[in-house]
């Protein structure tokens, strides 16, 4: 079956050895330049997707001295083939599937690869952003770690269930009911202790609430199915948590693998004071990554271990992928949009992203509401103005502007401080009033001190 060029994409050649792939969970149909293919042979073909068939395709791709190729990124089913082209020399192009799609009317597997095969050709299709192996293999895991993070927040929901049934208002005295107090009560409870006086006993010392406070709340309704209920909620509970744990071994000893970046080895990181987080890995992670990276993420406010990682994971320690602050920002759908016709701006809205490391940093930018820094006055002061989602959105992008210029320049993150962030402010202000003054024909005058 041969592919006849349409007259609409008559443009200069860019990749003239270029295939493309649609890919699918059954079979992937592969399409290469109609010029490679004997009169008579067909330049589409179609492939199963078992491990044999994907190594008769990059045969067949090499027979027709293909160098490059398009991928859909379709679910998770293009990558055995991405990394089956990539060991055998191939360079992957992975094409978002939005930026590719055919015409509407058009939509078959064939159309669909010989499609991807002319916009590839033409230099008309550009690559998603891969990271280098090691880091894709680190993602891996802390991406596995979120999932289990998701699974274990499921069975607390149902330890705080199962409690809530029994009329034990465990929550409504302590903070978090999966912490050292709450389990020991709940482990003493199924082990057969009723008496709330000596459940009370397990309280730890840090605890705010008084013995007596959490005795009161300890007086519930015993049944045997909600007993059976915490159970079972409990032990998957602690499961997980082993299998986070596990997941931090394998992190840290993958993290271990990568070569020291630090300008000076024997250098350490100054002591911080950092804030409690349950999800925070047990292992030095902050140390660890300033090996890996040689600049301390930690250092800007906001960002604490655990969202380090997760940005490291998911951008590597390679920022000249982007170049330049822009085209970061612009790669998170931090920045504005951009939807003008006809001269006029029709919608300015930040696009829609599902990017982990956008996701991290607001988080990041959420969690200083309250800290007296300099991002934390310019976050308060934005909310104000425009409102917390859009303050969440803008303070997201400082951040992401600080992470680019650490990993560019290696320098480190000082913080300014509230007070110099407000006479900043404040200077600003000011110059831009002195300055609409004169084009009024006014002169400023500053008022005397009050005494």
């Amino acid at each position: 079956m041969g592919a006849s060029r349409s007259p609409e994409l008559s443009f200069r050649i860019m990749h003239p050895h270029a295939a493309g792939v649609d890919i699918g969970n059954a079979a992937h149909y592969a399409a290469v330049p109609p010029e490679s293919c004997r009169e008579g042979e067909s330049c589409v073909r179609r492939f199963e997707t078992f491990t044999v068939d994907l190594s008769l395709l990059a045969d067949w791709l090499k027979s027709h001295q293909v160098d490059t190729v398009a991928l859909e990124s379709t679910g998770v089913y293009w990558i055995p083939l991405f990394e089956v082209l990539e060991s055998r020399g191939f360079q992957v192009c992975l094409v978002d599937a939005r930026r590719s799609k055919s015409l509407p009317g058009r939509k078959t597997d064939v159309k669909d690869c010989q499609w991807l095969q002319q916009l590839h050709t033409c230099g008309l299709l550009h690559s998603a952003f891969r990271p280098e192996d090691e880091i894709c293999v680190m993602r891996s895991y802390l991406r596995q770690r979120d999932m289990l993070i998701t699974s274990a927040a499921d069975h607390i929901q149902h330890v705080q269930k199962a409690l809530q049934q029994m009329n034990v208002k465990l929550s409504n005295v302590i903070s978090d009911v999966t912490g050292q107090t709450g389990m020991a009560i709940i482990q003493a409870i199924l082990d057969g202790e009723r008496d709330p006086l000596k459940l009370a006993q397990h309280r730890d010392p840090r605890c705010k609430n008084s013995a007596e406070v959490i005795a009161k709340s300890l007086v519930g309704n015993w049944r045997d199915d909600h007993l059976f209920e915490l159970r079972q909620a409990v032990e998957l509970v602690r499961f997980y948590q082993q299998k986070i744990r596990e997941c931090d071994i394998q992190i840290e000893s993958w993290l271990n693998r990568f070569p020291d970046r630090r300008q000076d080895p024997l250098s350490s990181l100054p002591k911080r004071k950092a804030k409690r987080n349950p999800h925070t890995p047990e292992f030095d992670a902050r140390s660890s990554l300033h090996r890996v990276t040689g600049i301390d993420l930690t250092s800007i406010d906001g960002i604490e271990a655990n969202t380090a990682l997760k940005i490291v994971s998911e951008i590597g320690c390679d920022i000249s992928r982007w170049p330049s602050v822009k085209h970061f920002c612009s790669w998170l759908c931090l920045c504005p949009g951009n939807k003008k016709s006809g001269g006029k701006v029709l919608s300015s809205r930040t696009r829609r992203s599902r990017n982990r490391v956008a996701a991290a940093l607001r988080m990041a930018a959420q969690s200083l509401e309250r800290s007296q820094t300099a991002l934390g006055a310019s976050y308060r002061r934005m909310k104000s103005r425009l409102g917390a989602p859009e303050a969440i959105t803008a303070t997201a992008h400082k951040l992401a502007r600080i992470v680019y210029s650490l990993f560019k320049h290696g320098q480190a993150y000082v913080d300014l401080g509230q007070e110099a962030y407000e006479q900043m402010y404040q200077t600003r202000i000011r110059r831009s009033l002195e300055k609409r003054a004169l084009q009024l024909g006014f002169q400023l005058t500053p008022l005397p001190c009050s005494t």
